[in-house]
C-alpha cells in the first residue's frame, strides 16, 4: 500500500509541475494576469485529481498482478498434481515398476526409435506355494525382493514392468544377443542369492525362470511377446531357475 501511495504522489507532483508550466505559458499569452486563484487552481486541481486517479490505477494494477501470480501458482500446482497422478497411474502400486499397459506402450515407443534390443520375461518359480504356505502378505514381501533383484540385474536405461501377478518384463534397450544373455543370467543369479526368511529364520529359496528374445527389425510387440513366452515355457519345462534366450524371431520359430 505504501508503494502505491508513493507512486501516486510522484505522478501527482509531476502533474502539478506540468500544470504550472502550462499556466505560466498559456495564461500570459492570452492576456490574463497570473493571479493567486490561477496559481491555486493550477496546483490543487491536478494534485488532487492525479493523485486519486493514479492511486486507483496503481491499486487495480497491483490487484491484477497479484491475481496473475496466484493463477500462475495454481496452474503450476495443477501441472505438478497432474504429473504425479499420471506417474502414479503408470506404475505398479507394489513394486513401483511400470504397470502392464504402460510397459507395453514404452516397449512399442522404444521399438519405433531403434531396431536393436532384447525382451525378457521373468517369472517367479513356485510362487503359488509361497502364497499357500505363508500367506499373500509374505508373498508380497518375496515379490518385492525379486523386483529389487531384477532392478539390480538390468542396466541403466532399460525398461522394467510388472506385467502379471508374479511376472515381470524387461526391455534391454539396444542390447545384442550376448549382452541380453549376460543381463538375464545376472538377474537369475541376483534372485537366487536372496535369503528369504519369512518364518522362524527358515530360508525359503527364491528363483526365477527367464525367457527372452533379441529384436528382429520387422518384429511386432506381439510377436516378441509370443517368442519370449515360448522361451519362458521352455525354461519352466526344463526345471526352472533358468534363462533361455533366442537370437531373434526367426530362430525362435
Amino acid at each position: 500500500m505504501s508503494r502505491i501511495i508513493l507512486k501516486s504522489a510522484v505522478v501527482a507532483f509531476a502533474s502539478v509541475a506540468v500544470s504550472l508550466l502550462l499556466t505560466l505559458v498559456v495564461v500570459p499569452a492570452m492576456g490574463f494576469p497570473v493571479s493567486r486563484a490561477v496559481w491555486l487552481t493550477a496546483t490543487v486541481c491536478p494534485l488532487m485529481l492525479a493523485w486519486v486517479a493514479s492511486a486507483g490505477t496503481f491499486w487495480q494494477s497491483d490487484r491484477l498482478k497479484n491475481a496473475h501470480r496466484e493463477l500462475a501458482r495454481a496452474h503450476a500446482q495443477l501441472v505438478a498434481a497432474h504429473r504425479r497422478l499420471s506417474e502414479k497411474a503408470s506404475r505398479d502400486d507394489m513394486t513401483g515398476m511400470l504397470n502392464r499397459e504402460t510397459f507395453f506402450a514404452a516397449l512399442d515407443g522404444s521399438r519405433r526409435k531403434t531396431d536393436r534390443g532384447a525382451l525378457l520375461i521373468i517369472d517367479a518359480d513356485h510362487f503359488k506355494t509361497i502364497n499357500d504356505n505363508y500367506g499373500h502378505l509374505t508373498g508380497d514381501d518375496a515379490l518385492l525382493l525379486i523386483a529389487g533383484a531384477i532392478e539390480r540385474g538390468v542396466r541403466s536405461g532399460d525398461v522394467l514392468g510388472r506385467i502379471g501377478g508374479e511376472e515381470f518384463a524387461a526391455f534391454l534397450v539396444g542390447a545384442t544377443g550376448p549382452e541380453a544373455r549376460h543381463v538375464a543370467e545376472r538377474i537369475r543369479r541376483e534372485v537366487e542369492l536372496i535369503r528369504f526368511r519369512p518364518v522362524d529364520e527358515r530360508t525359503v529359496p527364491l528363483t526365477v525362470s527367464i525367457g527372452g528374445i533379441t529384436c528382429a527389425e520387422s518384429a511386432t510387440v506381439s510377436e516378441l511377446m509370443r517368442a519370449a513366452d515360448r522361451r519362458l515355457y521352455e525354461a519352466k519345462h526344463r526345471g526352472r531357475n533358468l534363462s533361455i534366450l533366442d537370437r531373434d524371431i526367426s530362430e525362435a520359430a
